[in-house]
């Protein structure tokens, strides 16, 4: 299980850094049950140095309770500490796109205006991000037949969980 999850973690840090999707911080908390304090050091050797891993004190408040989460979920920050998304099971699944999309869309969305923290070319990052979306849904899109066509808009839904 370790092994899997910090593989594809590693992976999407990998993937949105290649993209350009950069100075993004990316911690795991252990969580506070004896079982998963003795296995601190293999969760920590799975993930790599570019991966926080931070280790639970069992006499302080549980972290996840803190937050109003749980052990496998997903809190994604935006750049001014503000929650964006809070992504449980299923959608806290590697496997699927909800981390991903939701961390692209913190990392570009706009909400405060000028900010100190915004990265240099982030416009030009996050303009690629959303052309290569828009190129996805139009190969999907279906093709109109028969003797009217018309255009179909498809636009990405985008829900805060």
């Amino acid at each position: 299980c370790f092994f899997t999850f910090s593989t594809r973690l590693e992976d999407l840090r990998v993937k949105l850094e290649n993209e350009g999707l950069v100075n993004i911080s990316y911690v795991v908390v252990n969580h506070q049950g004896p079982y998963s304090q003795r296995k601190f050091h293999l969760l920590k050797e799975s993930v790599s140095d570019y991966i926080t891993v931070y280790q639970q004190d069992e006499q302080q408040a549980d972290v996840w309770t803190t937050l109003n989460g749980s052990k496998d979920d997903f809190l994604i920050y935006d750049r001014c500490g503000r929650l964006v998304y809070h992504l449980g099971l299923p959608y806290s699944f590697l496997s699927f796109q909800y981390v991903e999309e939701s961390i692209k869309i913190a990392y570009c969305e706009n909400k405060c205006g000028n900010c100190s923290y915004t990265e240099p070319g982030i416009d030009d990052v996050c303009e690629n991000i959303t052309k290569s979306a828009d190129e996805k849904l139009a190969e999907i899109e279906p093709k109109p037949t028969g003797q009217h066509s018309h255009q179909h808009n498809l636009r990405r839904h985008r829900h805060h969980h």
